[in-house]
């Protein structure tokens, strides 16, 4: 039996800032598709995103949201999701934690 594979965000503000984006001007829908691809190739596969390195991992990712591990996931015109993964004996939970652009990407990860 495979485990169930779940998105979730990682707080509701994320979740409206996602929902915002449908009805948004035309990059923002842009953004939209490209995040609602994303979500369908992390519910066929939850680790097909880069793995990034845990000496760059933002404190702040270790404090609030207690991950021990963190992808990123290429989004085109350089936008950047990021997300960790948790699991369980009965599913896989990708849990969205940000996207940003390339530049904004650079700075939280101090590149």
């Amino acid at each position: 039996m495979s485990k169930k594979i779940e998105i979730a965000f990682c707080d509701e503000d994320l979740k409206r800032e996602f929902d915002k984006l449908e009805k948004g001007q035309f990059q923002e829908k842009e953004l939209f598709k490209f995040l609602l691809r994303a979500i369908d190739d992390l519910k066929e596969n939850p680790s097909c995103g880069i793995k990034i390195p845990r000496n760059v991992w933002p404190k702040e990712y270790i404090q609030k949201y207690r991950i021990n591990n963190l992808f990123k996931y290429n989004l085109p015109n350089a936008w950047r999701l990021i997300y960790t993964i948790r699991q369980d004996e009965i599913k896989i939970i990708n849990l969205l934690l940000e996207w940003f652009s390339h530049k904004d990407y650079e700075k939280r990860f101090s590149y």
